[in-house]
């Protein structure tokens, strides 16, 4: 009789257990990685004292892995130096990430630097931990108002330095099916 006990009470352990599992729900599930990101903001460091910032909130969703024209999010930067300069918040239009470098481009949206809205810009993140880098499309310009037909997902390289404790970027990389 012990032998039949043990049977019947091990096989309602394993009903009660079988039955707590299904009674997880979806939202218990883990949520699949992103495709990939970039997140974070930091100051860019200049000797002459420049206030210039960018601030990043890009993500590829898992969905969307074979396509990093799908990205959405947003991202900012301002330029002020002696209380002059100008502000962008733009629209994410594409995320590419390799390893801890982004390249994220988008529409700008809002400005008050004349002639900045409704043009593409592109920046280039290089997450080194507390001595991250960063570059943007208009290097060579000097103005992102001046960026003529910039394709998605095109910048310059990391070239800039950020200031000394304000470098928290963060890159998801992109992993794509090849």
């Amino acid at each position: 009789m012990k032998r039949r006990t043990k049977i019947v009470v091990l096989g309602s352990a394993l009903l009660l257990t079988a039955g707590a599992a299904s009674a997880a729900t979806a939202s218990d599930a883990p949520r699949p990685r992103e495709a990939a990101a970039l997140t974070g903001t930091a100051k860019l460091y200049r000797s002459a004292g420049d206030d210039i910032t960018f601030s990043f909130d890009a993500h590829l969703a898992a969905r969307d892995k074979a396509d990093p024209m799908k990205a959405t999010g947003t991202f900012e930067f301002s330029h002020y130096l002696n209380g002059e300069g100008a502000r962008a918040e733009v629209a994410v239009d594409c995320l590419v990430t390799g390893g801890r470098v982004a390249v994220v481009s988008g529409v700008v949206t809002e400005s008050d630097l004349p002639g900045a809205e409704g043009k593409r810009v592109g920046v280039t993140v290089h997450d080194l931990g507390r001595h991250d880098r960063l570059g943007y499309s208009w290097a060579a310009t000097g103005n992102p108002a001046e960026m003529e037909g910039l394709p998605k997902c095109v910048s310059s390289a990391p070239f800039e330095k950020v200031a000394k404790g304000t470098g928290d970027f963060t890159v998801v990389p992109w992993q794509p099916e090849l």
